[in-house]
């Protein structure tokens, strides 16, 4: 007898958690995608086993979503979500067939990631002034570290000090899925992070579990406070209405492929798995020329 499409989700959920060691941030959106889905179905055709949810379930599902006003990008997530459950459930044998196989998704019209340019960065590092004092410094290598390394905005939160290898330069990210990737660090910043490191030994401050950024009240760093510092920051030095700590990863990547870094140097830094994800950093350089052409050209 088919297994119901609740404890087929949970089943799934704890093979995200437990093999392939999904954070709980990206559990927790599976979760709400596939929740939204059973609502649907038990709404709309009532309860039912998951062998016998087929693909005109799902196309209904999403139509519905459209109408709601549900954007493609985010439709085309939920049905991503459905289409791993479903191959977990043909490994399980749940299922004989994926229902999701062939659904046409919308498309979606791609937007070019926001960033800063090199000299307003410059500008930060050189110009801004940040307090002279533990959180100053805490403030100021955060962000360091975001733009010089191109690193996730988790991936900074759970580096620690043992992750800097001094010796040969470079840092050890632990990136999604566990996945670790070593990210060469240059001379000013192997300086900053053994000052850092110097002054909360004299301060006699240590984070918890060896963490290296030290957050409020001597505890390990938070997303909202690495956000709220990114923001208050990056706005000293332009106007663009994006700011965050993504931004500087989509800053990192920018500036490398602007200056002819080659593209799968600039994927295996930023822990992408697929080079199509690094791509859409070409079409910025792109954008960028078109700009210089049109301003500089007289036929433009």
């Amino acid at each position: 007898m088919s297994k119901p499409l609740d404890s087929s989700i949970r089943a799934f959920l704890d093979h995200l958690k437990f093999q392939k060691r999904y954070s709980r941030h990206t559990i927790i959106s599976y979760q709400h995608d596939l929740d939204s889905f059973r609502v649907f179905l038990e709404g709309q055709f009532g309860q039912m086993p998951v062998r016998e949810i087929k693909a005109t379930f799902i196309r209904s599902w999403m139509a519905a979503l459209k109408e709601d006003g549900i954007a493609s990008k985010s439709i085309n997530r939920k049905v991503s979500a459905l289409k791993s459950f479903f191959k977990f459930q043909l490994r399980e044998r749940v299922v004989e067939v994926n229902p999701v196989t062939g659904i046409i998704t919308p498309k979606v019209n791609k937007r070019l990631p926001k960033y800063v340019e090199k000299d307003d960065m410059q500008t930060l590092f050189e110009r801004v002034e940040f307090p002279d004092d533990m959180e100053g410094r805490t403030q100021k290598l955060a962000i360091e570290l975001l733009y010089n390394t191109g690193i996730r905005q988790s991936e900074l939160l759970n580096m620690k000090e043992a992750h800097v290898d001094f010796s040969n330069a470079a840092v050890k990210v632990l990136g999604k899925g566990s996945k670790e990737r070593i990210i060469p660090l240059g001379k000013n910043m192997l300086l900053a992070i053994r000052g850092y490191m110097d002054a909360k030994r004299e301060a006699g401050l240590a984070v918890p579990e060896g963490y290296l950024l030290l957050g409020p009240k001597g505890k390990k760093l938070y997303a909202k406070y690495l956000y709220n510092i990114t923001v208050r920051y990056l706005s000293f030095v332009t106007t663009s209405e994006k700011k965050s700590p993504h931004v500087l990863r989509h800053s990192f990547a920018t500036h490398l492929t602007n200056n002819g870094a080659d593209l799968n140097a600039v994927k295996e830094l930023l822990g992408h798995s697929s080079l199509a994800a690094t791509q859409v950093y070409t079409h910025n350089n792109i954008e960028k020329l078109k700009e210089i052409h049109r301003k500089a050209h007289p036929k433009a």
